[in-house]
C-alpha cells in the first residue's frame, strides 16, 4: 500500500469493504484500533489533523489515519495548497487512507488526483464506480462467489432486476439468500422470488402509495410489516433511495422525460424505473423536495441518539399525512 492511498467513487459498499479490509492489514486486533483514527475533514480541526498524522505508532510498525471528505473541507486554492503540503511532510509510519463519494464527473481533473499523478512513488487514487445496470447481475454473480456461494444465471438477473445498481443492498439479499440455502446447493431464481426484496420492495411501493394520499392507518400498517421484516436500518436505507428516486424522477419527468430517460439518467432497469415513474407522478415537486429534507433531518436525529429509527419513521407517516 503506497502511503498516501485516495479512494473516491459512487459505489460506497465497495468502498467501505476496502476500508475494512486494509484496516483488517494493519495487524494483531489487540493493537489495531490503538493505531487506526478515523476523522471527518468538515469537523477535524488542523491540529487534530495534525496531530493524527504524526502520531507515533503504539506497538506497531505503522498507524493508520482514515481522512473523510478531503473535498469538502479542503474546497478553495489555498486550503487546498496547505493540505498538500501537510501530506507531502507526513512521517512513514503513517499511511492515510482519504475517501469521498463522488460522481464521475465531479473527479474530472480534481485537485487531489493532479497532484498524485505528479507523486506516484508516495500516493495512488482507486475508484470504485456502481456497476452499469446491464452488469449487474455478473456483479451480483461475482459477489455470491465471493461470500462462498452459487447462483443461477436468471436468478442472478431477477435480482439485479429487482434491486438496480444498488450493490450494498445487493450485496444484503445475497447474504439473506445464502442463508436460506445453507451454502448447500445454488440459489434459483424461486429462492430469490421467497427470499428477497420482491416483497419488501411491493410494501415499499405500497407505504409510498398510502403517504401519497395521505392514508396514515394504511401507511401505518405498511410500515410496521416492514419493519416486522426487515432490518430496521436496512429498511431505513431503502426508504431514503426510495424517495431519492422519487425526487429525481420527478426533476425528469418535469423537464420532458420519461421512464427510459429515468431508467438511462438513475441507472435503474427499465422495470423499476417504470414504477419510479408512475409513482413520482403522485406527488408534486415541492412535495417530494419535502419529504427528502425532512428524512435528511430524521436521520441527523437518529444518529445522535434524539429518538429511535421506529419512532421516527411514524413521526415521520404522522407528520406528513396530516399536512394540509
Amino acid at each position: 500500500m503506497p502511503q498516501i492511498l485516495y479512494l473516491y467513487g459512487n459505489d460506497d459498499y465497495a468502498l467501505q469493504e476496502h476500508l475494512r479490509a486494509l484496516t483488517a492489514d494493519l495487524g494483531d486486533a489487540t493493537t489495531r484500533e490503538l493505531n487506526l483514527t478515523r476523522l471527518e475533514a468538515r469537523e477535524a480541526s488542523e491540529a487534530e489533523l495534525y496531530q493524527a498524522l504524526h502520531a507515533i505508532p503504539f506497538l506497531a510498525e505503522r498507524r493508520l489515519v482514515w481522512l473523510a471528505n478531503p473535498s469538502a473541507r479542503f474546497n478553495t486554492a489555498a486550503s487546498q495548497e496547505k493540505f498538500l503540503r501537510l501530506l507531502e511532510g507526513i512521517p512513514e509510519t503513517t499511511e492515510l487512507v482519504l475517501y469521498e463519494i463522488a460522481e464521475p464527473k465531479e473527479m474530472e481533473r480534481h485537485w487531489l488526483l493532479r497532484w498524485i499523478e505528479k507523486h506516484p512513488q508516495q500516493a495512488a487514487a482507486q475508484a470504485f464506480w456502481r456497476p452499469r445496470p446491464r452488469e449487474m447481475a455478473q456483479w451480483i454473480a461475482s459477489e455470491v462467489k465471493r461470500q462462498g456461494g452459487k447462483i443461477e444465471p436468471a436468478a442472478a438477473a431477477r435480482l439485479a432486476e429487482m434491486i438496480g445498481v444498488d450493490t450494498r443492498q445487493a450485496a444484503q439479499e445475497i447474504a439473506k439468500l445464502l442463508a436460506y440455502v445453507g451454502w448447500e446447493r445454488a440459489i434459483t431464481l424461486q429462492d430469490v422470488q421467497a427470499v428477497c426484496v420482491v416483497s419488501a420492495e411491493e410494501n415499499l411501493f405500497e407505504f409510498v402509495d398510502a403517504l401519497a394520499q395521505k392514508q396514515a392507518r394504511r401507511a401505518q400498517r405498511l410500515l410496521h410489516r416492514l419493519l416486522e421484516s426487515e432490518e430496521e436500518f436496512a429498511l431505513w436505507g431503502m426508504v431514503i433511495r426510495q424517495f431519492r428516486l422519487l425526487l429525481q424522477g420527478r426533476e425528469i419527468l418535469d423537464e420532458g422525460g420519461d421512464a427510459s430517460k429515468i431508467s438511462e439518467l438513475l441507472q435503474l432497469h427499465p422495470f423499476v424505473a417504470e414504477k419510479i415513474a408512475l409513482q413520482a407522478r403522485a406527488f408534486p415537486l415541492k412535495s417530494l423536495e419535502a419529504i427528502y429534507q425532512r428524512l435528511v433531518e430524521i436521520d441527523e436525529a437518529v444518529k445522535t441518539g434524539q429518538f429511535p429509527l421506529d419512532l421516527a419513521l411514524d413521526m415521520l407517516v404522522m407528520e406528513w399525512c396530516q399536512r394540509a
